[in-house]
């Protein structure tokens, strides 16, 4: 039983359960929630007869609901049959309005007719109006771009192309995005690119016109900034002097105080200067106008093509900086000529340092840098070509001083001027030669003027005006006047030219940036060329030319000696001037010295030169009559003429002033060793003549003729002729002939022969090859007279014997003249 009880209850939960899952199908039926497919879907499950029973339990619930409805509608009747009852009175009253109201509407109708048109009107001018106001709204969007436009085309008409780029891109970022629809704002966007590649154009040909006018304005630019450079060191350079003035003071006072006035004087007058010139002061910026360099580079930067700008300018630039490196053919003709060339450089490079200082990335340091040492290396050889044409020391010496403020005005602007400098001494070498040049020709000038005689001094005023131009020392007490002092004009007009070459050569080292050693040592090596070389040479032409006679000579002696004393007072010049001691121990010593003594010794050479050809000239006019049987008991007239010329030479050379010791002394020495000379020439002349190899024979009258000549000489020589010589000295310079004709004249050839080769030898200076030959043309002097005079037949005999001994006397003196070479 109770298993049996169990199922039956499992059955009855079953069912219950199906009846509520009905129940709330027909719930949500009821409820109308869509979707119902979920709920039939729970109804029609896999159980039997599920169909059936839902459609007996949706069949069940709409009897329920009909019998609500009836219900309802039960309870409502009677209120609808009351209803419809009142809506049947009130028919009649609804007609009766309803011809009411369409009068009513008529009339209204009739009455709104104006109102609508007046309404139409309104709304047609409220379409207007607001119209009219998108229209504003539209153009207050427009007008900017416009006017933005307006304005670019002004500024494009008045040339402000930079404002005008910028004004582009306003309108291309700011404007034109806003009424990128219209029309017109499209042909603007296509003309902008246009307006910018026309701007590009113009800039650039205002820069062609700027490098044009740079090129054109250089050369004025480059001679403000020179002007202005040499303003400023002139100023530095008096103030300088000025301080040291003020310095050196207590140590040369009353100097100092005139140098001081000087120098304070010019220092005023130099701040005057300046003054004036600073209300006159020109910049590069004042004299071109660098506006279109600016407005283009911002233009191009601005475009996007900075780089292609500058790559233009440089490359334009360059083609210009070799334009005004490339000099005229006839620059080194003037100093103008220099001083455009040299303008027109500076004015370049200052161009380039402004642009460089004002722009950034336009030119570089490394580009100047760069552009200035090629235009140096091209400027050095033009100037070294250029300037090797000049010829005029007054011209090197003007394109130093330019090349200084050319150096130091591009110095001052930043660029490396070392190569100049060095420059400079290269040129100065030439300008040394120049110089040497031109103060040979004033030594040639001043000696063609000289009368070479000593200087006349009537009085002390005469006296002092000499000694101002030339340290003379007068070593004589007695001062009085008139007298004469042993230099003739050219010694003082000498010393003073070459204290002005010193000065001049002074002029170029000045400003060369080099200490005062340095200038001292280019001085004294200056100098000493201008002594050694041109100043020697001009010695040595002037003792050779033929109308300088014995007493020039004797005068340029004098001369030389004086300027040789004079040398330690032109070092004491150069040391004055350069503030440089002598005794330091790079100082260079002037070369005056051996200079002088080679012109003294020159000249001394040069007399006894003269006098051996005038001696030389008399000995030609020379006439014997070699076959003269007897002598003319005097000397011959060629030889007396000799004489006294000699005789009046020395006299000249003897009663030259003197008023020192040394002059006298050194003019003794010189006439003394001029008549022994002379004396030495005479007698070699006298030999050579008779031992011609000419003359083929002599007669004793002839020989005897000749003793006579050679007594003159020896009594010329023992007269005294130039008083200082001791003894018999200058008759010794006979003492070959004297022996040689006392041997012919005594015929003495015994003892010639036997006391040969001995210290005591009475003819110890006749030489065996002398009176050999001198012997042969005495024999055939005699064979031939012997010929002419054969009738007397008592001549034959002592003739032959003669002959005889000739012939003996003869194999001996071979036989000596053998042995001697022989020994030799």
């Amino acid at each position: 039983m109770a298993r049996k009880s169990r199922p039956n209850m499992s059955e009855m939960y079953l069912e219950e359960n199906k009846d509520q899952i009905y129940e709330n199908a027909l719930a949500e039926i009821e409820s109308f929630e869509l979707p119902l497919g979920t709920t039939l879907r729970s109804v029609y499950d896999d159980q039997p007869n599920a169909h059936q029973r839902f459609m007996e339990k949706l069949d069940a619930c709409i009897r329920n609901h009909d019998r609500e409805i009836e219900k309802m509608c039960n309870f409502h009747h009677q209120g609808f049959v009351d209803a419809i009852t009142e809506l049947l009175k009130v028919r009649a009253d609804a007609e009766k309005l309803k011809v009411q109201v369409t009068d009513t509407n008529r009339r209204l109708q009739d009455a709104g007719k104006e109102v609508i048109a007046q309404t139409e009107e309104i709304i047609r001018c409220r379409v207007q109006q607001r119209n009219i106001t998108t229209v504003v709204e539209k153009l207050q969007l427009c007008l900017p771009v416009l006017e933005m436009y307006s304005k670019l085309k002004e500024q494009m008409k008045v040339k402000r192309y930079y404002s005008a780029l910028k004004t582009m891109e306003q309108l291309e970022n700011l404007y034109l995005p806003r009424v990128s629809q219209y029309r017109f704002c499209q042909i603007m966007i296509e003309n902008l690119p246009k307006l910018r590649e026309e701007i590009k154009e113009i800039s650039m040909s205002d820069l062609k016109d700027f490098l044009e006018s740079i090129r054109k304005h250089s050369d004025r630019i480059g001679e403000t900034a020179m002007k202005q450079a040499q303003q400023q060191k002139t100023f530095s350079t008096t103030l300088q002097k000025h301080n040291n003035v003020n310095y050196g003071r207590n140590m040369h006072l009353g100097r100092s105080r005139i140098l001081e006035s000087k120098n304070e004087m010019t220092l005023k007058r130099t701040f005057e200067e300046d003054d004036e010139h600073d209300e006159e002061v020109l910049t590069a910026q004042d004299l071109v106008d660098f506006s279109p360099v600016y407005r283009c580079l911002h233009i191009y930067s601005v475009l996007g093509d900075g780089e292609i700008f500058e790559n233009y300018y440089r490359k334009q630039r360059r083609k210009q900086a070799r334009l005004v490196l490339q000099p005229q053919s006839s620059m080194h003709e003037t100093v103008e000529g220099y001083r455009r060339y040299f303008s027109q450089i500076v004015g370049f490079f200052v161009v380039e340092d402004h642009i460089l200082h004002v722009t950034q990335g336009l030119v570089t340091r490394t580009y100047t840098d760069e552009l200035w040492n090629m235009a140096l290396s091209k400027i050095i050889a033009v100037l070294r070509t250029h300037s090797s044409y000049c010829n005029d020391p007054d011209l090197v010496l003007e394109l130093k001083n330019l090349i200084v403020v050319f150096a130091d005005t591009l110095q001052g602007y930043g660029f490396p001027v070392n190569r100049l400098f060095d420059l400079l001494f290269e040129i100065r070498d030439q300008y040394n030669e120049t110089l040497l040049k031109k103060w040979s020709g004033l030594f040639r000038d001043i000696f063609e003027a000289d009368n070479y005689s000593p200087i006349p001094v009537a009085n002390e005023e005469e006296y002092k005006i000499v000694i101002s131009k030339f340290p003379f020392q007068d070593s004589e007490l007695d001062k009085s006047f008139p007298k004469k002092l042993p230099m003739s004009q050219s010694v003082p007009q000498i010393y003073i030219q070459v204290k002005e070459f010193i000065y001049a050569s002074l002029k170029f080292s000045e400003s060369l940036h080099r200490s005062s050693t340095e200038i001292d040592d280019m001085l004294r090596k200056s100098t000493n060329l201008l002594l050694t070389r041109t100043l020697s040479s001009c010695l040595q032409n002037l003792i050779k030319k033929p109308h300088i006679g014995l007493t020039e000579l004797v005068q340029i002696i004098i001369n030389t000696t004086h300027l040789e004393l004079a040398c330690k007072y032109l070092e004491d010049f150069i040391s004055n001037i350069t503030n440089i001691s002598q005794v330091t121990v790079h100082t260079a010593r002037l070369y005056g010295l051996s200079t002088f003594k080679d012109a003294r010794h020159a000249a001394e050479g040069e007399i006894y030169t003269k006098l051996n050809q005038k001696i030389d000239e008399f000995i030609q006019i020379a006439d014997y009559d070699w076959t003269m049987s007897e002598s003319d008991g005097r000397a011959s007239g060629y030889l007396m003429d000799l004489i006294n010329f000699l005789r009046s030479t020395f006299q000249v050379f003897t009663h030259l002033p003197n008023n020192n010791n040394d002059h006298a002394a050194m003019s003794g020495k010189v006439a003394q060793t001029a008549c022994m000379s002379a004396c030495q020439h005479l007698s070699t002349s006298l030999m050579q003549m008779l031992l011609d190899t000419e003359l083929k024979q002599i007669s004793m009258g002839a020989i005897q003729q000749f003793n006579l000549d050679v007594i003159q000489c020896e009594l010329f020589a023992s007269s005294e002729p130039v008083p200082g010589f001791q003894g018999d000295t200058l008759q010794l310079a006979f003492i070959d002939l004297r022996q040689l004709l006392d041997l012919f004249m005594v015929w003495d050839w015994s003892t010639y022969l036997a006391d040969y080769g001995q210290a005591t030898s009475k003819y110890l200076r006749v030489n065996p090859s002398t009176a050999l030959t001198l012997l042969e043309k005495v024999h055939r002097g005699m064979r031939d007279t012997s010929k002419k005079n054969n009738i007397f037949a008592q001549f034959r005999k002592n003739d032959r014997d003669k002959q005889k001994l000739i012939e003996t006397v003869v194999k001996q003196l071979r036989s000596l003249v053998n042995g001697m070479s022989q020994h030799t």
